[in-house]
């Protein structure tokens, strides 16, 4: 069965968007070689995303462009090259390579996905989508990168969840950036 996971960025105050939905604060710390190879791997090509129409229009605004090609060359080419899924009841084409445009409900489609053949499908952002899933039970692992700011304000990645959702410490790992890596699994 293929896995759902979560990966965003969240302030120490919990959030993973600005009030506005800016999300730039988790690219202004410094780099390190060991943080900078974690997140090039990540973005090796593989797997497939699963995005909302909000985040997908902003990833697609960067990754396919000369800038991001020039800035993080490694990291833009394995997104342009994954397999993305977008749900979105309100688009009418998506034009970023590899992308499939889904309008069908959002539970039952990933649900089918999981049982499907493939590869682990992560979720990047897309708040609305993380906390739909998580009340589901369907999100299998969670990896939430916390970033040293505080940002007083914001959008959590479960504003919608609506239950208690008790998760279980999987792994930790520190970065000399300050960024601190915290994966979590449903408790059973």
């Amino acid at each position: 069965m293929r896995r759902v996971i979560v990966f965003n960025n969240v302030t120490v105050d919990g959030y993973f968007a600005a009030s506005n939905g800016e999300m730039q604060w988790a690219h202004r710390n410094p780099q390190d070689e060991e943080y900078s190879a974690f997140v090039a791997g990540n973005a090796n090509g593989e797997g497939q995303l699963l995005f909302g129409r909000i985040t997908y229009q902003m990833m697609a605004s960067f990754w396919p462009t000369a800038t991001a090609m020039e800035q993080l060359p490694a990291i833009a080419q394995g997104m342009n090259r994954m397999s993305k899924i977008v749900f979105s009841r309100t688009l009418k084409e998506v034009t970023w390579n590899n992308t499939k445009l889904v309008k069908g409900e959002l539970v039952d489609e990933v649900r089918k996905m999981k049982n499907e053949a493939g590869p682990d499908m992560a979720i990047l952002g897309s708040g609305s989508i993380v906390s739909q899933l998580a009340s589901t039970g369907l999100i299998d692992e969670f990896q939430v990168m916390v970033n040293p700011v505080i940002l007083g304000g914001g959008r959590t990645m479960f504003d919608d969840v609506g239950k208690k959702l008790n998760l279980k410490l999987a792994n930790t790992r520190a970065f000399r950036n300050g960024n601190v890596l915290l994966n979590y699994v449903p408790a059973a």
